[in-house]
């Protein structure tokens, strides 16, 4: 089997964009003692403001994390599940993509 070259620069963001969400969402859990969520946006003001970077980079972690929670504890359909996991993806490929340029330019690449 051959993979293209552009197979696997996907591959790459998409593990870079996972990764990035993950240390981003563990972080705010580090420093905060509370779990990161998209609840974060609905205290306003300078609160959300400042709130809205890191989720708009956490995000795929959260969603997978309250999808798999959401089957296991409430049993959600797969489909579901399924639709979850896709849009996570899409967003961690945009996530990582930005990520890997901005290091880009800070590395003069």
């Amino acid at each position: 089997m051959v993979v293209s070259p552009a197979a696997l620069e996907s591959i790459r963001t998409l593990c870079v964009g996972l990764a990035l969400s993950g240390l981003l969402a563990s972080a705010y859990e580090l420093f905060t003692a509370r779990r990161a969520s998209f609840s974060l946006l609905e205290r306003g003001g300078v609160a959300a403001a400042a709130a809205l970077p890191m989720l708009a980079f956490s995000a795929p972690f959260i969603i997978l994390r309250n999808t798999v929670r959401g089957r296991r504890i409430e049993g959600r359909p797969i489909p579901f599940v399924m639709l979850a996991t896709m849009i996570a993806c899409g967003w961690s490929l945009l996530s990582g993509s930005l990520a890997l340029r901005l290091a880009g330019l800070i590395a003069g690449v």
